[in-house]
């Protein structure tokens, strides 16, 4: 495009292109680097050779207009010499799986003729600028090139010309594999039954906890779980195994997939799923040190540190696909870049033989200079990142408030309440300002065994786990004793005490299974330590509640699991449990209107402060980070100061 150069105020030439790191399905105008086309031209001038096309990156900065901070992809270079107005990369499958058959440069012009060439496999770099700008040079009628085991690039005149280009190419591609391959079986054939949607889902809910326990040793993972058509074809396949340990051919998709995934032993004829999760440690222990003689064999002196030697792609047949990263959506992108192999290898070696990338040239990738250089760019993750948590009550005040602390410091939330309004309300609102990978909702009734089990069930399979319980559904009623109903008595202790045992014990079961400890806060009540009139059905079951943790806490320690409560007292703002009868009645009991019920509790608290959701989060913010490491077992009061419940 022309721009004003701001420094002369003369029109000059310069390059948009996508930065480096950024998703061309979302990104503004502020993902687009800039550069000068006259600078990058005359760096060919300086170019020292193949031996050197790295060094070549680091004057790109030097090449930028209007001083964009948005670092410049690896592909600038490709871009840029393309002697046409308008370039387009794309990576779809139908492309690739041309470009990774063992005869694709054939392929390329049986399908296309003289529109479209084809370059045999370089690594994306200053050196495939040139090798793509010759051949445009040389075939000045082509309309686009395949670049072996990589992509496509197309051209035009106008952006519209271009894209129009870059969709009829792909279409083509897509109708031309559709015809080869109607009648043929895809991946060998079918080795192996699918197992029902329901069965797919406990399966995937048992093995993720086992694999996230295994591979987050050094760095806490989260999962994700895919059952597409496209994967349960492959998982299922006579070629599962030698097709899996191909790896992929497309760079893209290889930098999210590692070298190639891991295929769990599993016989869905015949399922043994404990069999199976006792022979995990095995097989991860074999991919690990698989992985590490890859390294050992492909290093060269200045290659970084190997890094994690764990799968990121598990492929489960009869099941689906597992994925684990980081954090949530690095976790379903690797998945997704997965199925376009699947797909990759699907349409390859279908029509041809599919190839993945040479072990040697995967590892220059993976290990790249430059790409090390980018990791060690990105931030410092933040304190509760890789951890997966679970509120009940989650849609209230305190509950509400706690999942934002929690998301707004890195953790994946899945927030459970009976009220399904409130929970898809406070869901939108908390997927809108954190992202939908990293937020979950189930409603929940903690009272129902079956449903407290389901519920840890599918927040196993969403997340791969739990690290954290917070335990917060809670109810509240008044009534003098000879007025308290039986069926008022039952209710406190049904939510307040065996709600809180229920979760409690699945949480138990699921971190004894990830094998990675935890932290469990229960949020109780200042009316748990201090007896209050006309509230003994609540009084009582909150103190259940604390007592409850202190066992938890013994039983915990030995597996690392850390049992804590926090108690409030008088949080009135955003609470569920005071905008009803409660309100009223703990006002009656004061002979005060339930307005001034607020002004009341503050007054009446030692350091006359109010108490609010966001100050509940905080402590059980502490209560479940590195900072309360060494602490179990414990009580903290967030009252605002009340003598009657200090603990003694």
């Amino acid at each position: 495009m022309t721009e004003t150069d701001p420094l002369t105020g003369e029109a000059t030439e310069v390059l948009w292109v996508k930065g480096s790191g950024g998703d061309v399905g979302t990104m503004k105008l502020d993902g687009f680097s800039t550069l000068y086309m006259d600078k990058l031209r005359r760096l060919k001038t300086i170019y020292r050779g193949v031996a050197f096309e790295d060094e070549m990156v680091g004057y790109l900065p030097h090449c930028t207009f209007n001083l964009n901070p948005r670092a410049a992809s690896i592909d600038t270079p490709l871009h840029a010499f393309v002697p046409k107005p308008h370039v387009d990369h794309m990576h779809p499958d139908a492309i690739i799986a041309i470009a990774a058959s063992a005869n694709s440069k054939a392929l390329t012009e049986q399908i296309f003729g003289g529109e479209i060439g084809w370059l045999p496999w370089k690594r994306p770099g200053f050196e495939l600028g040139l090798w793509l700008e010759q051949f445009c040079l040389d075939n000045p009628d082509a309309r686009g090139c395949i670049l072996e085991s990589h992509g496509l690039f197309t051209w035009g005149d106008t952006a519209k010309d271009s894209y129009e280009t870059t969709l009829e190419i792909i279409n083509r591609a897509i109708g031309w594999f559709e015809a080869e391959t109607k009648d043929r079986p895809v991946f060998g054939g079918v080795k192996t039954p699918t197992l029902p949607p329901a069965e797919r889902r406990v399966i995937a809910a048992r093995l993720m906890p086992a694999i996230r326990g295994l591979v987050s040793a050094e760095e806490r993972k989260v999962g994700h779980f895919d059952d597409q058509d496209a994967v349960l074809d492959f998982v299922g396949s006579q070629n599962l195994e030698p097709l899996a340990a191909l790896g992929t051919s497309c760079p893209d998709h290889f930098l999210r997939t590692k070298i190639r995934p891991l295929v769990v032993d599993f016989d869905p004829a015949a399922p043994d799923l404990e069999a199976t999760i006792a022979g995990l440690p095995a097989a991860l222990d074999a991919y690990r040190a698989d992985y590490a003689a890859y390294y050992a064999r492909c290093r060269h002196g200045d290659s970084p540190a190997m890094r994690d030697p764990n799968a990121v792609v598990y492929l489960v047949p009869g099941v689906g696909m597992i994925t684990f990263a980081k954090d949530k959506a690095t976790a379903r992108i690797s998945g997704e870049f997965y199925v376009n192999a699947i797909n990759v290898m699907r349409g390859a070696s279908t029509v041809s033989t599919y190839v993945g990338l040479p072990e040697q040239e995967a590892f220059d990738i993976e290990y790249w200079l430059l790409e090390e250089a980018k990791l060690q760019r990105m931030p410092k993750p933040r304190p509760l990142a890789g951890r997966v948590a679970l509120v009940t009550g989650g849609a209230g005040g305190i509950g509400r408030a706690i999942a934002e602390r929690f998301l707004r410091d890195g953790a994946c939330v899945v927030i459970a309440d009976i009220d399904a309004g409130a929970l898809e309300a406070a869901t939108d609102d908390l997927a809108g300002r954190h992202g939908a990978d990293v937020i979950r909702s189930l409603p929940l009734d903690v009272t129902s065994e079956d449903q407290v089990i389901a519920a840890f069930s599918d927040a196993a399979r969403e997340f791969g786990g739990i690290d954290i319980l917070i335990s917060n559904a809670g109810i509240s009623s008044s009534a003098p004793i000879d007025e308290t109903e039986l069926s008022m008595w039952n209710r406190n202790i049904d939510i307040l005490a065996t709600g809180y045992f229920l979760v409690a014990r699945e949480t138990f079961r699921l971190m004894k299974a990830q094998k990675r400890g935890g932290a469990i806060v229960f949020v109780a009540s200042k009316n748990g330590l201090a007896a209050s009139p006309g509230a003994s059905a609540y009084c009582t079951a909150k103190a259940a509640e604390i007592h409850l943790a202190r066992c938890l806490a013994l039983e915990g320690a030995e597996f690392g699991i850390r049992v804590n409560t926090v108690n409030p007292d008088a949080v009135l703002r955003g609470s569920k449990i005071w905008t009803g009868e409660w309100r009223e009645q703990r006002a009656a009991a004061y002979n005060m209107a339930p307005d001034d019920l607020e002004e009341h509790y503050r007054k009446r608290s030692m350091l006359k402060l109010s108490v609010y959701p966001e100050d509940i989060a905080e402590a059980a913010f502490f209560l479940v980070s590195d900072m309360s490491a060494k602490s179990t077992g414990n009580i903290v009061n967030v009252d605002a100061g009340n003598a009657q419940s200090f603990t003694r």
